[in-house]
């Protein structure tokens, strides 16, 4: 493993004397992860609210309402097919040529879809053009917005010193939330407009608003330097390859390789936090204004306040992760979803705004909360430098196309399936929720049993030649990549 993968404070222990990073840098680091997922997440939840009012009519004027649904449903899904290609695609980039190049990249292809999509003719006026050209569009966007997240929780984790990286990665996952907040206040905005005109034209301005954010996310990613992480890492293999030591031209390659492990575990620890989201942001919005026909306002203010809520908890279960570790409170978090899905979805059919709201704000303060606040340090730790950005981006897409892309259409289908009753449902999100929990338990497990396996090799506590504790890495992480080893500092664990 190369020196410097994880930027942290007490480097010279290590025998380094690269700089860390200022506090200014960090801080500017840390805005530019967040602008981008605000843009990503504003982009998604956009096209997610627009999926439950306004796509099925627009689009797929022939289908019956609960036809019409599921088509638009199905096209927020196409995004989500579209994202392991992007992010594998862009993601090797990233670990090849840098991460702010490729983070740059992202950010265009994103909003100059989602500015488009404000501009796309309706069936009425195109026929069978309008849904094609909506679903090349969709396709373009889950290209960029496949190494988007994965890409800022690398960026951030490089320049973070360990002992704070838990806090300042999990701001890019609470931006999710802030996403979806400015998302459901354009539609809210939209809803306000006289009856009619929201459906005419109404419903195009958050598109064509997105291009606010796309400009504030390119001045600050323009003007962020490269990662101090990464920057070693390309001097090392520099040092390499004039040594006669090929570097690798395939990171997703080299990661199957070299951290099958870490990769399927990655993989698995994502499935309850997609599900629990998309149940949230997207389908609950339809549940409560199709199924229990509750007005539209009352769905989007409960989704306002839950949005407020998770922007606030996701940083304190962050910061949580760097005093009692990463594993506990993603734990904490499927638990929760696991244990509360079948009330969730009770205390919804009584139909009571307040009682919708609340329930919204327990859904995503604790579940989408710890979760998301554990889930950037948990994996930026998993994998080395040489191929982290690939690493995240693979377990989050591969997932994203399984569980979160899907989690709408199937919800919908399975409520439709029990004449509105929303029990599978609740099934669903629970062992979604229970997959995490048994990741995380295995997770757990193969850090022990590495440090049972180097007590063995290395008795009565000595210390190992080339550096702590296998058992001490982060959640049962390699300790090497087949390259090098380095001993880690106190401050990474």
């Amino acid at each position: 493993m190369h020196k410097h993968e994880i930027p942290a404070e007490g480097a010279e222990a290590t025998g380094e004397t690269a700089s860390a990073p200022s506090a200014r840098m960090i801080r500017r680091a840390t805005m530019a992860g967040a602008v981008g997922t605000v843009m990503e997440w504003y982009d998604y939840a956009l096209y997610g609210a627009a999926s439950a009012l306004f796509i099925g009519p627009l689009f797929f004027p022939g289908a019956s309402s609960a036809g019409g649904a599921l088509a638009a449903f199905a096209t927020f899904a196409v995004g989500f097919f579209a994202r392991p290609f992007g992010g594998v695609f862009i993601s090797h980039y990233g670990d090849r040529i840098g991460r702010k190049p490729t983070l740059v990249a992202t950010i265009v292809l994103m909003g100059a879809s989602t500015v488009l999509m404000g501009l796309l003719p309706t069936y009425s006026t195109a026929g069978v053009l309008a849904p094609i050209l909506l679903v090349l569009l969709r396709l373009l966007q889950g290209i960029g917005a496949g190494a988007e997240l994965a890409g800022a929780t690398t960026m951030v984790a490089e320049y973070v010193p360990a002992r704070r990286r838990g806090f300042h990665t999990s701001i890019p996952n609470a931006a999710t939330a802030v996403g979806l907040l400015l998302a459901t206040l354009a539609f809210l905005a939209v809803e306000s407009l006289p009856d009619g005109t929201a459906m005419s034209w109404g419903w195009r301005l958050p598109f064509l608003g997105s291009i606010l954010i796309f400009a504030v996310a390119m001045v600050i990613r323009s003007s962020l330097d490269e990662t101090p992480a990464f920057a070693e890492q390309q001097r090392s293999g520099d040092s390499a390859a004039g040594q006669g030591t090929k570097s690798s031209k395939a990171p997703v390659a080299q990661l199957f390789r070299s951290q099958p492990r870490e990769t399927t575990l990655a993989f698995l620890t994502i499935t309850g936090h997609n599900a629990n989201a998309y149940v949230l942001n997207t389908f609950a919005l339809s549940y409560i204004t199709k199924t229990l026909e509750m007005s539209e306002t009352v769905g989007l203010v409960a989704l306002v306040l839950a949005s407020v809520t998770a922007v606030v908890a996701t940083p304190l279960f962050g910061a949580l992760t760097d005093r009692i570790g990463r594993i506990k409170v993603f734990a904490l978090g499927a638990a929760f979803v696991a244990c509360v899905a079948f009330p969730f979805f009770a205390l919804l059919d009584t139909r009571e705004p307040w009682v919708v709201c609340l329930t919204m704000m327990a859904g995503y303060g604790i579940g989408f909360g710890a979760m998301a606040g554990a889930q950037g340090a948990y994996l930026a730790e998993l994998f080395d430098t040489r191929y982290r950005f690939t690493g995240i981006a693979v377990a989050r897409e591969a997932n994203g196309v399984l569980i979160a892309g899907p989690t709408p259409f199937v919800a919908s289908a399975l409520v439709a399936a029990t004449g509105g009753r929303p029990w599978l449902v609740a099934c669903y999100l629970a062992v979604c929720a229970l997959i995490t929990l048994v990741a995380l338990w295995l997770s757990a497990r193969s850090k022990a049993g590495d440090r049972r396996a180097q007590s063995a090799r290395y008795p009565g506590g000595s210390a190992r030649p080339d550096g702590p504790d296998p058992a001490e890495r982060p959640h049962g992480a390699a300790a090497t990549d087949g390259a090098s080893a380095r001993t880690r500092t106190p401050e990474e664990y």
